[in-house]
């Protein structure tokens, strides 16, 4: 069974720097594109940063700048890396990609979510 796995969120100070991990597990024929989306209290789920197979990259406004996503498809896993953190970026984090397996076929995923608090 295909999971996304999270890890790397916590509390962290205004300006500061923190890596959020997503690891893939299962059995897989190919990962299409990964992502990253956040959902802060009482706001919608939006899209933070995505990245193709290929290693194309779309950013939302907000993020330009300060976040960068990567992946290393040898460990089908998706990184992103967010600096100079702001209190409006407090959300939780969830992993996203989609995925094609033997026995489901293409499908998209999510991951469980990880807590990111950005306070002093």
């Amino acid at each position: 069974q295909v999971q996304l796995v999270e890890s790397g969120g916590g509390l962290v100070q205004p300006g500061g720097s923190l890596r959020l991990s997503c690891a893939a597990s299962g059995i897989m024929f190919s990962i299409n594109a990964m992502g990253w989306y956040r959902q802060a209290p009482g706001k919608q789920r939006e899209l933070v940063a995505a990245i193709t197979s290929g290693g194309s990259t779309n950013y939302a406004d907000s993020v330009k700048g300060r976040f960068t996503i990567a992946r290393d498809n040898a460990k089908s896993t998706v990184y992103l890396h967010m600096n100079s953190l702001k209190p409006e970026d407090t959300a939780v984090y969830y992993c996203n990609a989609d995925i094609v397996a033997p026995r489901t076929g293409p499908q998209n995923y999510w991951g469980q979510g990880t807590q990111v608090t950005v306070s002093s």
